[in-house]
């Protein structure tokens, strides 16, 4: 896959997008429930950044490569998104027909990839690193098309990580990240990744030919847990199928509760 490195300051007329500094998730043995913390599932795929303007998006790798590889799913997010000009982190994922995201036909290129969004730094001239997580996430969920395949916000959960884990590790999901929800977008800021130890497209099971892979790839409706929380969505692609369906189904009420 080949990539190009991307300067200081991606330059457009009239605009000068910052090259951002995504913030690394610090990995963490034991989840945790507080009120003060949302956690996301844990999507496996590629971190990327999406610089969008006028029309065009450029799919960013965390170490600032741009990842040329997905220059056509570049093209559908720019499509679906109205925005004049946008910095989205996220996650590159391709998912099955279940809904689960698998890793080794992201890397061979076997399926559709799709992008889950979970935070935005820049919307429309305003550069939003400043601003706290929650409001970060709210100018995320306004600017996201309902029912996109291409684009969607990633699943969370408020102040219910142990309920969570749990629910991940039950049906062979990844895991889940921990964010503060007061926290600005600072890359000394502490998001903590919790994995499920059983996760069975995890590193371990595929030992050093996974991390070859992804380097050789590298360098080459929504559903409401609480209505009343708009952080809290199923993907409108992923809600009725596999684990997410069943998530859906048993285990929707009992998270709700005291949210």
């Amino acid at each position: 896959m080949a990539v190009v490195a991307l300067p200081a300051r991606w330059h457009i007329p009239d605009i000068m997008l910052p090259r951002v500094q995504p913030i690394t998730p610090t990995w963490r043995k034991e989840p945790f429930d507080h009120p003060e913390w949302v956690f996301d599932f844990k999507y496996d795929g590629f971190r990327a950044l999406c610089y969008l303007e006028q029309g065009r998006c450029r799919v960013i790798s965390r170490n600032s490569n741009v990842m040329c590889r997905f220059d056509a799913l570049g093209e559908q997010v720019a499509a679906v998104l109205d925005v004049d000009n946008a910095v989205i982190d996220g996650e590159v994922i391709a998912a099955d027909e279940t809904g689960r995201p698998q890793f080794y036909e992201l890397l061979r290129g076997r399926r559709t990839p799709a992008y889950i969004a979970f935070d935005v730094v820049w919307l429309n001239g305003v550069d939003l690193r400043s601003l706290p997580f929650n409001e970060r996430r709210r100018r995320l969920h306004d600017i996201l098309p309902e029912g996109s395949a291409i684009v969607s916000e990633a699943l969370s959960v408020a102040g219910r990580g142990c309920e969570l884990f749990q629910l991940m590790c039950a049906h062979d999901l990844e895991g889940i990240v921990g964010k503060r929800l007061a926290d600005p977008y600072d890359p000394r800021v502490r998001w903590w990744k919790i994995k499920n130890p059983d996760y069975s497209q995890k590193e371990g099971q595929g030992g050093p030919v996974r991390k070859a892979m992804a380097a050789a790839v590298i360098s080459a409706g929504r559903f409401r847990l609480d209505p009343h929380d708009p952080s809290q969505r199923f993907p409108a692609h992923h809600r009725d199928r596999g684990p997410f369906a069943v998530v859906n189904q048993m285990n929707a009420a009992r998270l709700c509760q005291a949210l």
